[in-house]
């Protein structure tokens, strides 16, 4: 039987050893070994139990003195020491020992100059599967000649136990810088594969000359790139998703000098509340060779419920990047002229499309704002801020302060313009229509909002232009929609101050980064 090389990582005695299966024979093992069901669309459906989204508090790296010095060690960046990982590795290996393994070789990174080599060892062929669509895949000559980089082992049916391993819960994603590994047990959550690939791209590429982004990219007919920095819910997916525009990819990609490109070859989309009409792409993309994870379906006509969250809020498909009718391919485009950061005031006072200078850029993508809407969780009672550092933070090995340098350098270099878009509320209380957003987004992409006179926000000290074509202009200066002029310098000034606090625990930012911020008084 053909291992693959399976001995080296200390799997021995597998019953079977399958290699870069098809999606029609990854399904029919899923399928014969009772992890899923096959919808009336075709895809396959599986339910991840436990964890239907990553468990970001069980995210280890290991501690060892060849990157100790490298790593932002904190509540993201989590240690463990190489003798308890290496125990947790003899264990998960040990517990592969005379099970069906399923491997898959592929790249992450569409530029050949910094394709990185990934295998992906799986305890389950859905999960195989679902790897198989989201990364890059090899051709036959590329096969043949393979040789991974880095390694993920992902041994969901391995349960940690915390008083003897160290952990937190009986999941554990491990990530071993030095030995380019990484071990995933305990979670069947699939998107746990894809972001370790991520964290492993955000601290190789910074070394190569690359700046790795969690955003989302798109490219003009006149082959101008722009990409979309946002957390989820201010609309990176749907305003990327342009019909006059080729979408590069959705979520990861990497700024090099002469390029940018899609680490994946795939799609992880969100399925709640999904519909035809509002997301035809991702509705469409459902189909046989997609894995569908935690969507209610019946059980008799196989028809999905999307807006059924029994199974998990966080309701995902993944799927190849050809499922998507405008996408590039080859998951390349020149470097950016436009950059784009979202996000969704719910406090109702940035304006709606901002310009940024260098240092501002760096601010806000260091901050990485966006705010839940009182009534969307229990508990919120009035806007709650979030910042998630860099709008990527629970991926980042490196310090902030590496990756706001290369923005700035990237944006220097290319001469890109930097926009700051709110897509959540103003003063009366409605959310900017999307309709707006679009025409906003289609000024600053086509260069025509350069045009207008700008203004400069009085708290968050933003250039903020007075007219767009298509957006009624009093929507623009966030005052003006405001009846209660006192509401709203309250308003501002408490939104300032959270940024300002927040950013106090960036200490390795420049002097300059932090005057460029909102002012609190």
């Amino acid at each position: 039987m053909e291992t693959y090389g399976l001995e080296s990582l200390g799997i021995i005695n597998a019953s079977a050893v399958y290699r870069n299966l098809t999606p029609a024979e990854l399904t029919e093992h899923a399928l014969r070994r009772g992890e899923g069901k096959l919808s009336n669309t075709g895809a396959l459906v599986v339910k991840t139990g436990k964890y239907t989204g990553r468990s970001a508090n069980d995210k280890f790296i290991v501690d060892t003195p060849a990157v100790h010095d490298e790593i932002a060690w904190g509540k993201v960046n989590r240690p463990i020491d190489k003798a308890r990982y290496d125990a947790i590795y003899s264990k998960v290996t040990a517990y592969l020992q005379n099970k069906e393994i399923f491997i898959f070789d592929g790249f992450a990174g569409a530029d050949p100059k910094y394709t990185k080599g990934f295998r992906i060892v799986c305890e389950l062929a859905s999960q195989c599967l679902f790897i198989r669509q989201l990364l890059r895949r090899p051709d036959a000559a590329q096969l043949a000649n393979f040789a991974a980089d880095y390694t993920i082992i992902a041994a969901p049916g391995f349960k940690c136990i915390p008083e003897i391993d160290g952990t937190r819960s009986e999941a554990a994603i491990l990530v071993n810088y030095e030995e380019k590994m990484v071990v995933i047990c305990g979670s069947q959550y699939a998107g746990e594969i894809k972001k370790s690939v991520f964290s492993v791209m955000n601290y190789v590429l910074p070394k190569m000359g690359v700046f790795p982004m969690h955003c989302s990219a798109n490219v003009g007919k006149d082959g101008d790139s722009a990409v979309f920095f946002g957390l989820s819910g201010t609309g990176k997916t749907t305003l990327s998703a342009d019909p006059n525009r080729q979408l590069i990819g959705d979520d990861e990609h990497g700024w090099a000098d002469d390029s940018v490109f899609n680490f994946e070859g795939g799609c992880y989309a969100k399925c709640i509340n999904l519909s035809a009409e509002k997301e035809p792409d991702i509705y469409n993309a459902i189909k046989f060779g997609a894995l569908v994870e935690n969507v209610v379906m019946d059980d008799e006509t196989r028809e999905f419920d999307f807006d059924d969250a029994s199974l998990a809020e966080n309701s995902r498909v993944g799927y190849p990047i050809e499922y998507i009718n405008n996408a590039k391919l080859d998951g390349c485009g020149a470097t950016p002229k436009t950059v784009i950061f979202l996000t969704a005031d719910a406090y109702g006072v940035l304006p709606p499309i901002s310009k940024l200078d260098k240092n501002q850029a760096m601010y806000y993508f260091v901050s990485g704002f966006t705010s839940k809407l009182a009534g969307t969780e229990i508990g919120i009672t009035s806007p709650v801020p979030t910042f998630s550092t860099c709008f990527g933070e629970p991926f980042l090995p490196l310090d902030p302060s590496v990756y706001a340098g290369m923005l700035a350098e990237k944006i220097e270099k290319s001469g890109a313009n930097v926009y700051l878009v709110n897509t959540g509320w103003n003063g009366t209380g409605k959310r900017t229509k999307l309709s707006y957003t679009r025409a906003m987004v289609t000024a600053a992409l086509s260069g025509e909002l350069e045009k207008a006179e700008f203004v400069t926000d009085p708290y968050f000290g933003v250039a903020v232009p007075t007219s767009c074509e298509g957006v009624p202009a009093e929507l623009l200066i966030p005052a003006n929609t405001w009846e209660d002029k006192a509401a709203y310098e309250a308003k501002a000034k408490e939104l300032a101050k959270s940024f300002v606090e927040n950013f106090k625990k960036y200490t390795h930012m420049s002097a300059e980064v932090v005057a460029a911020g909102p002012k609190a008084e």
